[in-house]
């Protein structure tokens, strides 16, 4: 090949091994994680050595490195669940996770909508819905969420790629946030309950106690509710080693991701016991926020961390019980207590996904 410029030979000789030695770079192996569906690994140490420092323009500003969500994966589902019809749809008129037409079916600009990353919504109640359920009058639509979400305290000034914690939404708004965990009990009727009154919450997942029933919490996702991330076991994570924790909290990601396609964003530790390695394996696994609590539904009603009343921006914590957990009282029993509670205090309930 013959050269026809004015450069000599030898400099574009040079250029092009630069080039080719580029090339290769760029098709070099990355750092993977290799997380399974019930496990991970010790974050890369480029990342570990790196979750303190400020960023940098090659780093993002969240401090961790650009996002490696795991491939979708159908995961396996329970095939059938009490009061699920075998036509692939639910008495409720919610498609399986599986029916190919469930995403077709999702009413546009709705709750389904605000999975696929769109503006979220509160779910829309019945009409009279609030009667069947005991109640005295509708749950009040929540205020428009605010266009920039507050501000949120984070474990400290030099902690660049730790997620925030919140227990407390700052807003001067009459609005609450109702988050339920675990997954015990599930209560076919609860799905009822929760698309009549149109009730928004968040649900904190943990593995071990939802079995193969992970199609039983998709209908509940797919009535608006975000379903997050609470461990794999629910074991108390303060004081627990590092790669244990990431191996908790990444495998339910894993999980989650598996079963419904999206990857969580908030975290809450079981019993609210988190450390300093917790904050550094919830952020490595991909969470934004770390979720506390104020207020707590019991059996006798709302207990609070401190004062005796609720105030604006509260997150209450209540859990997937039944009679066995609530001394003979069904889920939709309990939860209309709950909605009761915070009506007679002047209250609504609001999506904590717009805030946080």
């Amino acid at each position: 090949m013959m050269i026809k410029t004015g450069f000599p030979r030898s400099l574009v000789l040079v250029g092009a091994a630069a080039v080719l030695t580029a090339c290769g770079s760029l098709g070099a192996a990355t750092e993977p994680h290799t997380g399974s569906r019930h496990g991970a690994p010790m974050p890369p140490a480029s990342l570990a050595s790196r979750l303190d420092d400020p960023p940098s323009p090659s780093q993002p500003p969240s401090g961790r490195e650009p996002e490696r969500r795991p491939p979708a994966s159908s995961g396996p589902g329970h095939e059938e669940y009490e009061g699920e019809a075998r036509d692939g749809a639910f008495p409720d008129g919610s498609p399986r996770s599986g029916d190919p037409s469930a995403s077709a079916s999702a009413p546009a600009g709705g709750p389904c909508g605000a999975c696929a990353g769109l503006p979220r919504t509160a779910p829309m109640g019945t009409p009279d819905g609030y009667r069947r359920w005991g109640l005295d009058r509708p749950l009040e639509r929540p205020p428009a969420p605010p266009a920039v979400k507050p501000a949120l305290g984070r474990s400290g000034p030099r902690e660049w790629g730790l997620p925030s914690i919140v227990r407390q939404v700052p807003t001067d708004k009459r609005v609450v946030f109702v988050t339920i965990d675990d997954g015990i009990e599930k209560d076919p009727r609860f799905v009822e309950q929760a698309r009549e009154l149109g009730l928004p919450f968040t649900a904190f997942l943990t593995d071990n106690v939802i079995g193969d029933h992970y199609d039983y919490f998709d209908r509940l996702r797919r009535l608006g509710n975000p379903m997050e991330n609470h461990t794999l076991t629910h074991p108390s994570l303060a004081g627990m080693a590092y790669d244990d924790q990431v191996r908790e909290i990444c495998g339910q990601r894993d999980n989650l991701w598996d079963h419904f396609g999206q990857a969580p964003r908030l975290f809450r530790p079981p019993f609210g016991d988190y450390d300093e390695a917790t904050l550094h394996a919830a952020g490595f696994c991909g969470a934004r926020t770390v979720v506390l609590w104020r207020a707590e539904m019991e059996t006798g009603g709302l207990a609070y961390r401190s004062g005796d009343h609720l105030l604006p921006g509260d997150i209450i914590l209540a859990h997937f019980r039944g009679p066995d957990q609530l001394e003979g009282q069904s889920m939709t029993e309990w939860i209309t207590a709950l909605v009761r509670a915070i009506q007679a205090q002047g209250f609504t309930i609001g999506q904590l996904e717009d805030y946080v």
